[in-house]
């Protein structure tokens, strides 16, 4: 579904990213592990066309996206919840999720409400509060819709930076449900950039360990005690 090979990304002349490979199959979860600054922000926007790529190949859906634009990677299925939500705090919350409607052209109204009703049942807390102003929200809340955002946009491929961060845990576990249902109902790709070792580790197929900009380690969840992981990050 996803096929990064030797990306190399700057800012100004210091390189951020370093000749990054990684891929990320159908129904797959993928995490992104790594210490702050090593480059895991910078790598999922250059995959959503927010960072110009110096060197190597971005391949979605068996397109080269390599220099595509934001719009045309999203209208391919890629779908992005980046760090700090990004919500609109003067929309309610409904109106959040139809601006993302935009995003695809030629998609029946009734296509566009099933999606809505389907974000709702994955988040019915939200259907509740359907008419209050995002600012207006708790953390929380404004991370499940900053995600159920992304899911009225059909998406193929789901990119989440830190979607657990200063989240109680019965929050986390209520995005995790979610996102394993969708993963599976929907058959969709997650990549996903995660401090919690334990939340990567019941989630995730495979990870990624990103240092300086480079990929220093990767592997099955299964096959790797996470405890090493965490010695490897000095957490």
């Amino acid at each position: 579904m996803l096929s990064i090979t030797g990306i190399t990304v700057t800012y100004g002349k210091s390189p951020v990213l370093r000749e990054v490979s990684l891929e990320v199959r159908r129904e797959e979860a993928v995490a992104i592990l790594g210490r702050n600054g090593v480059g895991k922000t910078t790598l999922l926007r250059t995959i959503m066309g927010l960072h110009p790529v110096i060197e190597g190949h971005i391949v979605f859906q068996d397109f080269d996206v390599t220099t595509a634009p934001a719009y045309r990677r999203a209208r391919l299925g890629m779908a992005y919840v980046p760090q700090g939500r990004g919500i609109f705090p003067y929309l309610t919350v409904e109106e959040n999720l139809k601006v993302a409607f935009a995003a695809l052209y030629g998609r029946s109204s009734r296509a566009n409400e099933r999606l809505l009703d389907y974000a709702f049942e994955l988040f019915p807390a939200l259907y509740e509060i359907r008419d209050r102003k995002g600012g207006n929200l708790s953390g929380g809340q404004q991370q499940q819709l900053a995600i159920a955002r992304a899911l009225v946009t059909a998406p193929r491929l789901l990119l989440l930076d830190e979607p657990t961060e200063g989240l109680q845990p019965s929050i986390v576990q209520q995005i995790r449900e979610a996102l394993s249902r969708i993963r599976y109902e929907s058959k969709i790709g997650i990549l996903i950039v995660e401090q919690r070792l334990d939340f990567a580790w019941i989630f995730a197929d495979r990870y990624y360990v990103m240092h300086k900009g480079q990929i220093v380690d990767s592997g099955f969840t299964r096959d790797r005690d996470p405890g090493e992981i965490e010695a490897m990050l000095g957490v």
